[in-house]
């Protein structure tokens, strides 16, 4: 007989005692029995306040890292290991401290899409919501960002008066997006409004309307007036936006966007983590209260 995976999840769930967490980017059906479903910063903040001490984090692996980082007494699990990210993984551990050398006198302000080595590197994490307000509130004046170059490139123009040396890495979702498609995009829909990541290239940030995270396009749709919307991110936040906006018109740029790794979790992958307690996130603890710093920073900072 084949097994209710919704209902076991849930009596899984309550046996266990955790509690089920998802990005916007997951898919819909993992979305629907999460507890908190949002962007990286919120979801740590959940994982850091939760009284559950079984974390299933429905993501990548920086973000199970993250919870295991600012919660070392609670079991995190990740349930499909390989799902990792790509632009994380451009930015080392040894390039990083080479450029903390060459810079001795600039602040480190990693994105949360980062190892836990580089976050155990950095003065500060951030997010893509609060990362102008973090590094508008340090004082020193040289920052080194890393690794998104593009959103790296974003926070110079917002502050121009802070010397802001940017590593070169990127997404590969949003690399893609090319501003000919945003362009395609407002000749066949009248009046529709574009909603981009700051991930996106610098042609491309150009010709949108809005520029934002994930909960921030979500926010913006969902408080505009209009009812076309072209959503320059990964498609799997259509699926938040539609449940606040079941009359709006929602579309993607060509082909769409997908991030394979935020694709790789399906219910049953939830329901197998739960059954067998897997996969556990386990960190050194030296790289783990070095990366807590700069966790518990990004709180601070970006109050």
């Amino acid at each position: 007989m084949k097994i209710n995976l919704k209902d076991e999840i849930l009596r899984l769930k309550k046996d266990k005692q955790a509690i089920i967490l998802a990005h916007y980017y997951q898919r819909g059906e993992v979305q629907d029995i999460a507890d908190a479903v949002g962007d990286s910063y919120y979801l740590s903040k959940v994982a850091k306040e939760c009284d559950e001490k079984v974390i299933v984090f429905c993501g990548v692996k920086f973000m199970a890292e993250s919870a295991k980082i600012l919660s070392p007494e609670k079991t995190v699990l990740l349930p499909v290991m390989d799902a990792g990210c790509p632009m994380a993984e451009m930015a080392d551990a040894e390039g990083v401290q080479v450029l903390k050398d060459k810079h001795p006198n600039a602040k480190v302000v990693c994105y949360i899409n980062s190892t836990a080595e580089v976050k155990a590197l950095a003065d500060v994490c951030c997010t893509s919501s609060n990362a102008v307000k973090i590094i508008k509130n340090i004082k020193e004046d040289e920052i080194i960002f890393l690794p998104d170059k593009n959103l790296g490139e974003y926070i110079k123009q917002q502050i121009p008066e802070k010397n802001v040396i940017i590593w070169d890495g990127f997404c590969i979702t949003h690399k893609l997006v090319k501003p000919e498609e945003l362009v395609k995009a407002r000749k066949l829909h009248e009046g529709i409004a574009i909603a981009a990541h700051p991930e996106c290239e610098k042609s491309v940030r150009e010709n949108a309307d809005f520029l934002g995270s994930t909960g921030q396009i979500i926010d913006y749709v969902t408080n505009h007036s209009g009812n076309k919307f072209l959503i320059v991110t990964e498609e799997g936040v259509l699926h938040q936006i539609r449940l606040k906006n079941p009359d709006k018109k929602l579309y993607v740029p060509g082909g769409g966007m997908t991030c394979t790794n935020m694709k790789k979790t399906y219910l049953e992958d939830v329901y197998n983590s739960l059954l067998h307690m897997e996969y556990s996130i386990e960190l050194d603890e030296d790289i783990r209260q070095k990366a807590y710093n700069s966790l518990a920073m990004m709180h601070e900072l970006g109050r």
